[in-house]
C-alpha cells in the first residue's frame, strides 16, 4: 500500500506544479481575476483530492514479487537446502509385480541439466541416482516421472535413491525398503 500511495502523491504532486501562473490582466479587474483564479485552484483541487481518496479506499495489491517469490533468473543470496520426499510403493501396482515410487523435491527442480556451469543456476537444479538392490550399477532419471521397476522377483528388496547436483554430487538420499508378493495363485496345487 505504501508502495501505491507514493505513485497518487506523486502524480498529485505533478498535477499541482502544472497549474498555470497566476498573471494579473490589465483587461480583468482584480475582483474578477481573483474569481477566476480561485475557482481554476479549487477545481485543481477537488480533482487532486478525489485521486487521493480513491487511491486510499482501494484495496492494496501485492507485488508479483510478494506473491511468486524471487526472479529465478537472479540468483539468489541464499536457498534452503534441497529436499527429497519419496513415497513407499503403490500397493495396488506393487501385487502386480510393479514397482512404482513417487516422489517430489523441494528447493531443487528436477531438470537434464549437467556439469559445473549448471551449479550457477538458481533456483538448484538436479536430477536423481537409483540403485534397485545395492546394484553395483545405477541410473540416472531427469524424467521428474514416477520411478518404476518391473519384473523384480517376489522377496524383499529396496530402492535407493539419491538427489544429486549438475556434478552428480549426493545432496541427499532415501532408501525404500518392500516387500513384491508372489503371485496371486502362485503356491497353489491343483490335484
Amino acid at each position: 500500500m505504501f508502495h501505491s500511495n507514493r505513485l497518487v502523491l506523486g502524480a498529485l504532486t505533478a498535477s499541482l506544479l502544472a497549474l498555470p501562473a497566476v498573471h494579473a490582466s490589465p483587461a480583468r479587474s482584480a475582483p474578477a481575476e481573483a474569481k477566476t483564479d480561485v475557482a481554476h485552484y479549487l477545481r485543481y483541487l477537488l480533482l487532486a483530492c478525489s485521486v487521493v481518496g480513491m487511491a486510499l479506499a482501494a484495496p492494496a495489491q501485492p507485488t508479483a514479487r510478494e506473491v511468486r517469490g524471487a526472479a529465478p533468473v537472479v540468483p539468489l543470496a541464499s536457498e534452503p537446502p534441497a529436499k527429497l520426499v519419496v513415497d513407499p510403493p503403490l500397493p495396488e501396482s506393487l501385487a502386480q509385480g510393479r514397482v512404482v515410487i513417487q516422489y517430489r523435491t523441494e528447493n531443487l527442480r528436477i531438470l537434464p541439466v549437467y556439469g559445473a556451469a549448471a551449479l550457477e543456476v538458481s533456483p538448484r537444479i538436479g536430477h536423481l541416482h537409483i540403485t534397485v538392490d545395492s546394484a553395483p550399477w545405477r541410473w540416472l532419471d531427469a524424467s521428474n516421472e514416477p520411478i518404476i521397476v518391473n519384473k523384480l522377483p517376489p522377496g524383499p528388496h529396496h530402492i535407493l535413491i539419491e538427489l544429486v547436483d549438475p556434478t552428480h554430487r549426493v545432496l541427499e538420499a532415501q532408501t525404500v525398503r518392500f516387500t513384491v508378493p508372489e503371485p496371486a495363485g502362485a503356491g497353489t496345487s491343483h490335484h
